[in-house]
């Protein structure tokens, strides 16, 4: 299964799932709040409860995750072919979802068999890591939290920054290389910004200033293997801090390093990360087969 991160859709693994999908079972979801999916209204801590109004996070994405993959595992169980084995492929905030809704399969009894990290958001701006900020950053956080939760201000920023021309120049940090940034990938990321909830599922998602991070969940996996692709030039997440979750935690197996690549590599050179994750995926598959049936 593949989870995309914020702001995208599935359609941002246009360039994966028709490669996977030839050796694999292969879904891509829109979570709440993403792509095509609805966007209802935010619901923050702290905040009086309105009819239908979500509370935005990392729990209800993994829910969601953990409760298709459990319908799909029990559809599966009807067919007569072997069980699939359950594999997990999260990019940027995907990848702390991909996490989380592992814990949460694992205590269903269903866990995964691995989990690929693509580039995971290691969420910088979390309460639980103010102090490893400037100072500067530190002093204006309580007032910026005052701030982006007022749909007064929010909803205009969100309109400002969802245009083309502004999705463009994120692109062209995210994807060093400039490869792929076509207009189809600019349309696949604008276009769920013009869904009337859009600016709600944005005020849910800049207000997560508490919740899950990854090392936390990392050290609670135990033995759930977990592999690691990173881009070099992510201008976001750290490469330096991935090698330091490899070294530290030991459900890690491996890093992969991509030079001249940001943010997306998935996307930005699907060439080079494609064969990564039939290798990796193929590898679990074989190794769940020969589980099942030693002398095959």
């Amino acid at each position: 299964m593949l989870i995309h991160g914020f702001g995208a859709s599935s359609g941002h693994w246009r360039h994966n799932l028709p490669e996977l999908g030839k050796h694999f079972s292969t879904y891509a979801i829109d979570l709440l709040g993403f792509g095509s999916s609805d966007k209802p209204c935010s619901q923050l801590r702290r905040e009086t409860a309105r009819a239908g109004a979500v509370a935005y996070g990392f729990d209800l994405w993994a829910e969601q995750v953990a409760d298709f993959a459990a319908w799909v595992l029990a559809d599966a169980t009807t067919s007569t072919a072997p069980p699939p084995s359950l594999q997990l492929v999260g990019n940027s905030i995907g990848g702390v979802v991909a996490l989380r809704a592992s814990e949460l399969l694992m205590a269903r009894g269903l866990a995964p068999r691995q989990v690929i990290l693509i580039d995971c958001a290691q969420r910088t701006l979390d309460q639980k890591r103010l102090a490893l900020l400037p100072w500067p950053q530190r002093v204006s956080r309580p007032l910026i939290q005052q701030l982006v939760c007022r749909r007064w201000l929010i909803t205009p920023l969100f309109r400002t920054l969802a245009r083309p021309a502004f999705i463009r120049r994120v692109l062209a940090m995210a994807y060093p290389s400039g490869a792929n940034i076509d207009e189809a990938l600019v349309e696949l990321l604008f276009r769920p910004s013009t869904d009337p909830g859009a600016p709600e599922s944005f005020r849910g998602f800049v207000n997560l200033f508490d919740d899950h991070l990854a090392p936390e969940i990392l050290a609670r996996l135990g033995a759930l293997p977990v592999r690691m692709i990173w881009g070099e030039l992510d201008p976001w997440e750290n490469p330096a801090e991935a090698r330091q979750w490899a070294d530290q935690f030991s459900c890690v197996r491996e890093l992969r390093l991509l030079p001249g690549l940001g943010h997306c590599p998935h996307d930005e050179a699907p060439q080079l990360v494609n064969p990564i994750l039939i290798e990796w995926l193929s590898a679990t598959e074989r190794s769940q087969r020969n589980r099942e049936d030693p002398a095959a």
